[in-house]
């Protein structure tokens, strides 16, 4: 209920009372004394609104312990004992004026009241080691494509580098590489012009002109001059951002006194991935064999999907970036396999992680 409602009606067991009401305040409360003595505490008290709005409220009867003196009456919500009301007498039109006032009050509180924002903690490193397959690092991954060169040191247009970042991720797929595509955007490189270069960052932006603008929508190179008459010029290229297409996996290779070979080879796609090209068949006792790689390499055959390393010992080695030449910047295999070499030559633990296709098991579990 709310100050300046109505009061319709009051039940008190099998008493029904209904307004108008007899000596007003005073007798509700000889009513409610009356009540409380002979333990008939339980009240439903109907009220009317100006706008026609009926409500109910159902409480105890409670006595008024803050008066001092003669004894008054509330009464205290069954659902909510926080919540007490009382009687007051007033007329009809006080009630309406009270009920507006109230509103007028309610809807400049509502208009005055902002949201408060704040800064939490937030325990990052245990949630980092709990909520991440491989603990402090996602499995997000991105590639960054620069505009290719074309003549008279200029670049090609923007379009043309969102299509061979377009290009470069079917192609991974088309060749077996489990990854799923997850955003494309354009990043924004500061570069310092001198010399012809200026020519080749057309068009320059004049602050002064908003028209320039449109000139930059598919411009993946422009400049601009800052406040010392510098030319800098802006570089767009474009981030590709992918992960596996099911997760990533570790796989734990073991090395004994008496393996004098891993058991497996390693490759590269055109695109720039590592990936198991090869293992050795009929040798259970070989360290792929077990740490259960020969048997995820089956799998990913059966599934003609490639078996892509993302990580040696925690490393990425996946590509990241594609030069204005149009190469590919990766790791090279020869490099990666003498590290592996020198794993099993020192005897110490590899682990690599691997990209899966499927989540319905990890395929890389023991024999």
């Amino acid at each position: 209920l709310q100050t300046g409602d109505i009061v319709e009606e009051i039940r008190i067991g099998r008493t029904t009372i209904r307004s108008p009401f007899k000596n007003g305040k005073y007798g509700i409360q000889k009513l409610l004394h009356a009540s409380f003595k002979q333990k008939e505490t339980s009240i439903q008290v109907r009220i009317r609104r100006g706008n026609g709005e009926i409500a109910e409220l159902n409480a105890f009867i409670v006595p008024n312990e803050q008066l001092i003196g003669r004894k008054q009456y509330i009464l205290r919500a069954i659902d909510d004992p926080n919540y007490a009301v009382g009687f007051a007498d007033r007329t009809e039109t006080e009630c309406l004026n009270l009920q507006a006032s109230r509103n007028e009050r309610l809807m400049n509180d509502l208009e005055r009241t902002t949201l408060e924002d704040g800064y939490v903690s937030y325990p990052w490193s245990r949630r980092m080691e709990e909520m991440l397959s491989i603990p402090n690092s996602s499995s997000f991954f991105s590639i960054l494509f620069l505009p290719k060169a074309s003549g008279n040191d200029g670049c090609n247009d923007l379009e043309d580098t969102i299509a061979r970042a377009h290009t470069w991720i079917n192609a991974s797929q088309d060749s077996g590489v489990p990854l799923y595509f997850m955003n494309i955007q354009t990043e924004s490189l500061l570069t310092k012009i001198s010399g012809d270069a200026d020519t080749a960052a057309s068009p320059i932006v004049n602050a002064s002109s908003v028209a320039d603008l449109s000139n930059l929508a598919n411009a993946s190179l422009y400049g601009f001059e800052d406040y010392h008459g510098v030319d800098i010029g802006v570089v767009r290229a474009v981030r590709l951002w992918f992960s596996p297409l099911a997760t990533e996996i570790p796989i734990q290779i073991a090395i004994k006194d008496s393996d004098d070979k891993l058991g497996f080879a390693i490759s590269r796609t055109q695109e720039g991935f590592i990936y198991i090209s090869s293992v050795i068949q009929g040798d259970d006792d070989a360290p792929s064999a077990r740490s259960g790689l020969t048997r995820l390499y089956g799998r990913a055959t059966f599934a003609e999907k490639l078996l892509v390393v993302s990580r040696i010992s925690n490393r990425k080695v996946l590509p990241w970036m594609v030069s204005p030449t149009g190469a590919i910047r990766c790791y090279d295999t020869v490099s990666l396999s003498q590290k592996l070499s020198l794993h099993r030559h020192a005897r110490v633990p590899i682990v690599i992680h691997v990209f899966l296709w499927d989540r319905s098991g990890n395929f890389a579990g023991g024999r």
